[in-house]
């Protein structure tokens, strides 16, 4: 794919949640959320600051982030949906 994000924007896929509750039961397609959770595919160069200097990003490619249920724009690149968003909508890198 030849798609680098500008700024602070980062481009992130979404990962599926889990099928079946932790009493085992099977959760249906139209009972699922959209999950909040997902790997960052790509990221900007940063933001600039007042004097023009780069804003280094925290966020780097393979990250696995937690981010706002209705954060980012929906794309599709090479068959693959994907969210492009600012790096201040990610709440958190999970480790």
């Amino acid at each position: 794919m030849a798609f680098t994000p500008l700024h602070d924007r980062v481009l992130v896929e979404r990962v599926e949640s889990e099928e079946k509750t932790a009493g085992g039961l099977i959760i249906p397609d139209s009972a699922k959320e959209k999950p909040a959770e997902g790997v960052v595919v790509a990221v900007g160069a940063g933001a600039r600051d007042e004097d023009g200097d780069r804003i280094e990003m925290d966020v780097k490619k393979g990250d696995k982030v937690l981010f706002g249920k209705w954060s980012g724009t929906e794309v599709t690149l090479d068959g693959k949906e994907l969210l492009i968003m600012k790096e201040s909508d990610i709440m958190g890198i999970i480790a």
